[in-house]
């Protein structure tokens, strides 16, 4: 756990903000893998959404922060070896979480913004009981299922078609009158009483039974021999659609009344709501009712009813806009504090965790949790030994609540707070206005500069295959890796060596081998990931993407940098200007390539790689505005500005939010003032509101 998850919300700091937004981003990543790829969760969903739901926090208060890896802009994880690959003509894509009646208050809220909707206009939501199953997608062309896959990282999933097809609840073929062609998506599902059955006869057999039915019904729709997928009881729902030729209905509801009519099984509780009040009475209901239905829930999604509604939300990375998921309460225990430790991060700030001794709640073992820094401890005076409160959804998960009153031992102590680093022993400061402490070693502190290689190996930036977190630490402690150029002629001074690394404990000729060729295949690296695996503070995947697509190569990047260096002018002004990077972002990353042993580093790097230039997707090559640079200005009426940025970013075009030479088109609405005479004055082409959207029909 980093020092920065100690941090409440709204206590961060911008450089504590970004530090956390990467924390989470790696933590979920890994969880991602976990949960849909291995089928091995290792921390309950409640504290996975409650991470989703820090990160959103963050975003939310610091937009300049947000990072291409947010958690906002992946779904799932990447598909397992074992099956073939199938990619999805419209990606499967993951929901945002809500937690309370505001955030339901806060869900329609946006809607009504985004559509420009009147305060009084009704929204129909249709609400469904939330499956804690696994998705699945079922191809069928002429009536006939040809395909079924998994979602994967919700762009790539796995082919497992003979697994799907064992299952009795999903039609083989379809109707007369359905859609010649039609992705129905759904969940896979075990019931409680057939999980009971299996964990039986997995004790019988002495296997390891399942941890709950979830685990159950992934590891059983993943299993190679389709036979013992046949045997496992599972059940599917379908509750949406992906590629289609036509849709039965304009509505949600209509279209999963036609999935009835063709004979698929849709969520029996499923409830068509006008307005808020309606939508939560049933989330109330069904969470009151949940212990006695045949199949695990954990909340209650929310979808617009109006197709076409749906279709100008649009989705923002990886959720949609007219969907989230209500989740159901958090569960608490009590248990005994056993240590307090101090770890030190990738930014030398110094995080208390408390070992606890292990409890259960809702299924889920927990030992640590954070106590967030050392105000939260005096102010709540947590001590080793004292009985407290712990809760495994929140803000930071899984966390320390209380101390339970009256169960203190009578020779307790108070916990005096470290002023050095436990690592390397240098002094650790609290700088005035900060909530946390910091190791001042910096590199010379083996904790920050392993967790800044562990972060450039990580599997957003380099993606190192078999140079983890052990290897790096391993590598680091002998001298062989201590700045990312030296993982680039790890190679050469092996061979130097005579071979050592394969000489290695753990290692061998060909461990030895596959590392160094995973090492070479990622001398071709993306000026995102680039820019990503460098740690800059309030530089995640999404600002990486961002400075990225705007510079094109690394030598305008590193020359616009440069440039912008003094911190006015043009080159600053234009820096600020891209769309998404504030001056947090722009001073941070100046900052970085200010000190001059960072800019060494990069230099030696850059030596090593062949740093490829960002595009614009594909799909969009061939738009009237890909790789144009955009500006909008004034009030535009027919649309938000956000649904018009949106759209203008899924064609393929850069927002800027400041009109310069850079500038291809601007899109001025009535109100313009300075932007438009600008763009007059440099000559640059201005449409009105109307034109834009027949440009951005094409």
């Amino acid at each position: 756990m980093s020092e920065t998850a100690a941090i409440a919300v709204e206590d961060l700091t911008p450089e504590q903000a970004a530090a956390e937004l990467a924390r989470l981003a790696a933590e979920i990543a890994g969880h991602d893998i976990a949960y849909h790829r291995n089928d091995a969760p290792v921390i309950s969903d409640a504290d996975y959404d409650a991470l989703r739901r820090r990160n959103a926090r963050i975003e939310a208060r610091f937009p300049d922060a947000v990072r291409a890896d947010s958690p906002s802009h992946a779904v799932g994880a990447a598909p397992a070896t074992g099956f073939a690959k199938v990619a999805h003509v419209r990606p499967m894509l993951s929901l945002d979480n809500l937690f309370d009646d505001g955030d339901v208050d806060d869900f329609l809220e946006r809607i009504r913004r985004f559509l420009s909707l009147e305060v009084d206009t009704v929204i129909d939501i249709v609400a469904e009981p939330k499956i804690d199953g696994v998705s699945a997608s079922l191809r069928y062309e002429d009536g006939r299922l040809v395909q079924g896959a998994t979602r994967g990282d919700g762009r790539i999933g796995e082919d497992i078609t003979r697994n799907l097809r064992t299952i009795a609840a999903i039609p083989h073929e379809l109707p007369a009158g359905a859609p010649r062609r039609i992705e129905i998506r759904g969940e896979v599902f075990m019931s409680r009483d057939a999980f009971l059955a299996l964990n039986a006869a997995q004790e019988a057999a002495d296997r390891a039974p399942f941890a709950n039915p979830r685990n159950a019904a992934a590891g059983s729709l993943r299993q190679l021999d389709h036979r013992i997928t046949a045997g496992r009881n599972l059940g599917f729902h379908a509750y949406a659609w992906g590629e289609v030729d036509a849709l039965p209905a304009d509505t949600q509801w209509g279209v999963l009344e036609a999935f009835t009519a063709w004979g698929f099984a849709v969520q029996p509780a499923t409830r068509r709501s006008r307005g808020r009040e309606e939508m939560i009475a049933f989330h109330r209901e069904i969470e009151a009712a949940r212990a006695s239905l045949a199949y695990d829930i954990d909340g209650i999604v929310y979808k617009v009813d109006r197709l076409d509604w749906q279709a100008r939300l649009g989705q923002a990375s990886r959720a949609p806009r007219w969907a989230a998921a209500h989740k159901f309460a958090p569960e608490q225990a009590q248990t005994v504090v056993e240590e307090i430790d101090i770890q030190v991060g990738r930014t030398g700030a110094l995080t208390p965790v408390a070992r606890l001794q292990p409890v259960t709640v809702g299924g889920v073992v927990i030992a640590n949790a954070t106590l967030h820094n050392e105000d939260y401890i005096r102010e709540k005076d947590i001590r080793v030994g004292d009985t407290v409160v712990v809760q495994r959804a929140g803000d930071v998960i899984p966390q320390v609540l209380s101390v339970v009153a009256g169960a203190r031992p009578a020779d307790s102590v108070g916990f005096v707070y470290p002023d050095h680093c436990p690592v390397c022993g240098s002094a650790a400061v609290r700088p005035e206005g900060e909530a946390i402490r910091r190791c001042v070693g910096g590199l010379t502190c083996s904790a920050q500069a392993v967790e800044r290689l562990r972060h450039f190996v990580s599997r957003d930036a380099f993606d190192i295959e078999g140079l983890g977190d052990k290897q790096i630490r391993a590598f680091y402690a002998d001298g062989l890796v201590t700045a990312p150029a030296d993982i680039f002629t790890l190679a050469a001074r092996d061979a130097a060596a005579d071979g050592a690394l394969a000489k290695r404990e753990g290692w061998g000729e060909t461990s030895a081998a596959n590392l160094f060729q995973a090492i070479e295949a990622r001398r071709e690296i993306g000026l995102d990931r680039l820019i990503y695996s460098l740690g800059i503070r309030h530089i995640g995947q999404g600002n990486a993407r961002l400075l990225a697509r705007h510079h094109g190569d690394l030598a305008s990047f590193l020359a616009a940098c440069e440039a912008a260096a003094p911190r006015e002018g043009a080159a600053y002004e234009a820096l600020l200007a891209i769309d998404g990077i504030g001056a947090i972002v722009a001073d941070a990353l100046l900052d970085f390539l200010a000190e001059l042993a960072n800019r060494a580093a990069l230099d030696e790097l850059a030596d090593q790689l062949e740093v490829q230039a960002v595009a614009a997707p594909a799909a969009t090559a061939d738009s009237p505005v890909a790789g144009k640079t955009l500006v909008f200005t004034g009030k535009l009426e027919a649309t938000s500005r956000n649904e018009a940025k949106a759209r203008a970013e899924a064609m393929g075009a850069k927002v800027s939010s400041a009109v310069s030479n850079k500038t291809d088109l601007v899109v001025a609405g009535p109100g313009a003032g300075s932007k438009l005479k600008k763009a007059e004055e440099l000559g640059i082409e201005v449409i009105d509101e109307a034109a834009w959207l027949e440009l951005a029909a094409d």
